[in-house]
């Protein structure tokens, strides 16, 4: 089953699964998705909260039946699954090596590779806050989990710190299991997560959230017993006479994620440096021609439909590409983030065909703007932009036909309506 692969993708979450659809619906005829996991469907396995599924089925579901309905599209296309099965190194062909407790180490040679690992959450320890280590101290989807699938409570008075979408997703989720939600607490000027689930998670239960605060200390020897918060200056530096002591016994994280992207790095594939995913084209296409990638792994969307989209596009390249029929980008040019834009993807992009370019705002513009481009080869209006939404700029392939030679980058900016 592992021999002659066409297409092999690395993650049974949403992109490795749309891919796999992606992969067959394109012609390939031996597709396999690997998964780490013993069950698919990755973090939306735990996601039993709506909100899921508005673009792609057109109503509203939870990550589980979400999932439900992608695998009996995956399934009914033929692709096969390989659960319990971690994939360990990739080799810089797009080869790579994976370990399963009853078929032991193998070896597996796909045409095309799909990289669909997702992303993880940034723990406490990354962000440098003194303090002892004690029990009680949880990233938002870690809590999720124990709740929502293995039945533990983290602890009953919580304090929040960023203001991430499964951070606030959990405060909603914390309260109605009969805890304590004390507030959140958010680094930037503006929340991290989407305006429906503030509103939903923290104005409809009361839940305070502090803007240009973060926690400088946590307190507890074997038990989280306080957590010292300050409000920070423009420089992010917490600011002397401001701190303020909170009793509590959890503290979870919600303070970013990180596209998971050791693989990718084994096998030699560029890593943009403001995505931290690797650098990509309109076909999701990396720097080793026979190596794609998809969802959150490039860059951490905000709606889990998007990154089934770019599963499902990436699949059909990466069997295009097996198949020996993917159609050549044609003259290609970089797309780089300018004003107001903190980062995009794709990075390069082609004359060939039309290209959608998903990228995320620096700071909130709460009035009418546009996405434009220079050279001008497309634009978008906004009624607003915030950094917690991805927005969406077509790119059109006849625009970039009519440029002269010396133009070899795309600049995107966002600027307002006056």
């Amino acid at each position: 089953m592992l021999r002659d692969i066409d297409v092999a993708i690395i993650g049974a979450g949403p992109a490795g699964i749309a891919a796999g659809v992606g992969a067959r619906r394109a012609g390939a005829e031996n597709v396999v998705v690997f998964e780490r996991d013993w069950d698919l469907g990755g973090i939306l396995q735990q996601c039993i909260h709506p909100g899921f599924g508005l673009h792609t089925f057109k109503e509203e579901l939870t990550g589980p039946e979400y999932v439900h309905r992608y695998l009996e599209r995956a399934h009914e296309a033929g692709v096969t699954f390989v659960t319990n099965t971690m994939v360990f190194h990739m080799e810089e062909d797009g080869s790579f090596w994976t370990m399963n407790p009853e078929r032991g180490i193998e070896h597996v040679r796909p045409k095309a590779t799909v990289l669909a690992m997702g992303c993880r959450e940034r723990p406490l320890g990354a962000l440098g806050v003194p303090g002892s280590r004690p029990a009680g101290i949880y990233t938002a989807g870690t809590a999720q989990r124990f709740v929502n699938m293995e039945g533990y409570m983290p602890g009953k008075r919580v304090v929040v710190l960023g203001s991430g979408d499964i951070g606030l997703i959990m405060v909603r989720r914390m309260l109605l299991e009969g805890a304590k939600v004390e507030a959140v607490f958010e680094l930037m000027s503006w929340p991290g997560g989407l305006r429906r689930n503030i509103a939903q998670c923290l104005d409809d239960y009361g839940v305070p959230l502090y803007l240009d605060h973060t926690v400088t200390k946590v307190h507890g020897k074997d038990r989280l017993e306080a957590v010292t918060v300050a409000q920070v200056d423009q420089y992010k530096s917490p600011i002397p006479g401001t701190e303020r002591t909170i009793e509590c016994d959890t503290l979870l994280l919600a303070v970013g994620l990180i596209p998971e992207n050791e693989l990718s790095r084994m096998a030699g594939v560029e890593i943009h440096p403001l995505t931290g995913g690797p650098k990509v084209n309109q076909f999701l296409q990396t720097s080793k021609p026979n190596v794609f990638a998809a969802g959150n792994v490039v860059v951490v969307y905000d709606l889990v439909d998007w990154v089934s989209a770019e599963g499902l596009r990436a699949g059909e390249n990466a069997a295009r590409y097996a198949l020996g029929t993917l159609s050549s980008p044609g003259r290609t040019f970089q797309v780089e983030p300018g004003r107001g834009v903190r980062l995009l993807s794709p990075q390069v992009v082609g004359d060939q065909e039309d290209s959608m370019v998903f990228l995320r705002v620096s700071e909130p513009v709460e009035r009418r703007c546009r996405i434009v481009t220079m050279p001008d080869v497309g634009s978008a209006n906004l009624r607003y932009a915030r950094p917690g939404e991805m927005n969406e700029l077509k790119i059109k392939a006849e625009a970039l036909r009519s440029l002269g030679d010396d133009v070899k980058a795309i600049q995107v900016h966002v600027e307002e309506v006056r």
